[in-house]
Parts: structure tokens; C-alpha cells; sequence
């Protein structure tokens, strides 16, 4: 007797069909990305200005120097009511994630005259390139165009970090932004800036910084350098000075 016709005399239960898990893990995997976009909703949206959990001046503060802001590289009005400082070494990853940050600070509130930017150069000493790279921005800067290079080096840090030829690097960058080849060049290889950047190390070191990225709104430094506690400590300081 043939097995199929055995088990529908005897009433054999039919094998049981194998689960279609595939709805499971459909659902399984949308609950991990609404987990995933719940996560960085949180991250990424300011904090209210009014909050608590925002950083404030020490006690007994002193307002920042502003006389020092010379030694660094400023954009913005000299009448803005909040200044952003930020002292930052190219070659550090810290910092290159900071640096959307910081170009979002300049859409929004440099170029509509609230905020004017410092930037000053910290290059650490563990990082080989990160004292001309911070030449190769200010000798862009000579032909008009820091902010460019300036942009530029933190987009490909992973391109130069490493590299035994920054020069070659920077120059290719600079024929990229049509500056005077020969002129930027001799810019680099004499040293041009160099004085300038130790400068900027000093100030650093007056204001007892020493480690990248420290950004100070005013005199309130960071506690979290990104887009969310710049922005959200920013509209509160523009807030009190409207009052």
C-alpha cells in the first residue's frame, strides 16, 4: 500500500507546513529602523535654547580676549553679537566631523550678520601634517580663498593625513580652485605662515586649550561640539543680547 493512501485510511495528520517567517523578520527589521531614525532624531535636533542641560560659562568667567582674535582667521561682521571660536588641528577626525558643523554656522548665522567666526590653528604634535596643512589654508588665503582650502582640508583629510608629500597634495587642491600655482607653491615650501600658525598655538596655549575641536560661543565652551549644541547655545546668547 502506498504511503499517501496508508495515511488517508488511517487519518494520518497531513506533515505541517513549514512557518513563512518572512512577515516576522519584515516586521523585525522595520522596528530596527524606526529604533535607528528615533536614534537620530535625538541626536541631531537641537536642544531647546531654554535648556538646562546646556553648557554655560564657568563661574567668575572672564569674557574671551577679543584682542586675540587677530591671530586667528575671522569671517563676519566685527559687529555680530555672538562670536564662535574654534580652535582645531586639520588632521584631526574630531574636528572634520566638526567642520559641518561649522559650515552650517556660517550659512546661517555668519552671512545674515549675527555670528562672526574665529578659527584658530592648534595643529598637535602627534599629527605630522597638521602644520602645513594649516600654511596651506592661509597661503589659499593669500589669493583669496582660506575658506575654500580650508573646507577642502577637512573634506579629504583622509587623502593627506598620511601622506610623506603634502605639499604636492595642497598644490593639486590649490590648481583645483585656480589659484597662481608657482605662487602658492613658494608659499608652502618657504614657510610663509608658520610664524602665524605658532601664534595661533600660543593663543591656544594662553587660554589653557589643548585638545581639538574646543569651541567656545563667547566665553561658554562646548561640552558637545556638533550642530545640535552649537546652534541651540548660539540662539540663546543671540537671545540675551536681544533683550
Amino acid at each position: 500500500m502506498g504511503e499517501a493512501k496508508r495515511r488517508k485510511q488511517n487519518g494520518a495528520p497531513s506533515p505541517a507546513r513549514k512557518n513563512n517567517k518572512k512577515p516576522l523578520l519584515i516586521a523585525g527589521a522595520l522596528v530596527v529602523v524606526v529604533a535607528v531614525a528615533a536614534a537620530l532624531y535625538f541626536l541631531t535636533t537641537p536642544p531647546a535654547p531654554t535648556s538646562d542641560e546646556l553648557p554655560v560659562a564657568a563661574a567668575n568667567a572672564e569674557p574671551f580676549p577679543a584682542f586675540l582674535d587677530q591671530y586667528g582667521t575671522s569671517v563676519g561682521s566685527e559687529n555680530a553679537r555672538v562670536v564662535v571660536r574654534e580652535f582645531a588641528d586639520y588632521q584631526c577626525p574630531a574636528c572634520a566631523r566638526f567642520a559641518e558643523a561649522s559650515q552650517r554656522l556660517k550659512q546661517e548665522y555668519v552671512e545674515t550678520g549675527k555670528v562672526r567666526f574665529v578659527y584658530f590653528d592648534l595643529p598637535l604634535r602627534q599629527h605630522q601634517n597638521a602644520m602645513p596643512a594649516a600654511q596651506a589654508a592661509r597661503c589659499a588665503g593669500d589669493q583669496g580663498q582660506y575658506w575654500a582650502m580650508h573646507d577642502k582640508l577637512y573634506d579629504a583629510q583622509g587623502e593627506w593625513s598620511g601622506s610623506n608629500d603634502p605639499i604636492a597634495t595642497f598644490t593639486r587642491y590649490a590648481n583645483g580652485m585656480d589659484l597662481e600655482e608657482r605662487r602658492f607653491r613658494r608659499c608652502l615650501e618657504t614657510e610663509l605662515h608658520k610664524e602665524a600658525v605658532e601664534q595661533s598655538l600660543q593663543v591656544a596655549v594662553q587660554m589653557r586649550v589643548s585638545s581639538t575641536p574646543t569651541v567656545m560661543v563667547d566665553n561658554i565652551q562646548l561640552t558637545r561640539p556638533g550642530w545640535g549644541q552649537l546652534s541651540a547655545v548660539v540662539e540663546r546668547e543671540l537671545n540675551k543680547t536681544a533683550d
